[in-house]
């Protein structure tokens, strides 16, 4: 099983059954496979504070909800994250494309990269980063305490963790 079957099993296995998702090529497969499981209602979105909102209405339903996007999308949706979602107690599991660490070949990803966690720890977003196949259950350790402290978590996926799995 390859380890974009892995990450959906784990959502499944979670009962995360909503996902917003915003493109990004090393997210490809995962949001191909979200949109063809007929598990899943798949929204594809154009900004991420929007998904945040679509994900917070979600859970309001009764859904657990997660977004897929890129880290350099964090940064639109701080407020929608810190007004909406951590305000209000909203469980989103932000499965996030780490850009701009080792490996990356475009310059300007890298402020970010080096700014995703500070912005995340200024939220008080606990977040894991996913490095080996074989470190994926971290997964589901973090959306169970998601569910627990009833607010967002984020899961980081590094270049290297893509690249590792090319194959």
């Amino acid at each position: 099983m390859n380890v974009n079957q892995k990450i959906i099993e784990i959502l499944k296995k979670e009962n995360i059954s909503f996902v917003v998702s915003l493109p990004c090529k090393f997210l490809d497969k995962l949001i191909r496979i979200l949109y063809e499981d007929s598990f899943f209602t798949h929204i594809p979105v154009t900004r991420e504070e929007e998904g945040i909102g679509i994900c917070s209405g979600a859970f309001l339903a009764g859904k657990f909800p997660a977004i897929v996007m890129q880290n350099s999308g964090l940064g639109n949706s701080v407020n929608a994250l810190a007004s909406l979602s951590l305000y209000y107690g909203i469980p989103i599991i932000l499965l996030i494309s780490h850009r701009g660490t080792e490996g990356e070949n475009i310059d300007a990803q890298i402020p970010m990269s080096k700014a995703t966690p500070k912005i995340l720890n200024a939220l008080g977003i606990e977040y894991v980063t996913i490095e080996k196949p074989e470190e994926v259950g971290k997964i589901r350790e973090i959306i169970q305490k998601a569910r627990k402290m009833e607010k967002p978590v984020a899961i980081l996926l590094p270049i290297s963790f893509w690249r590792e799995n090319e194959a």
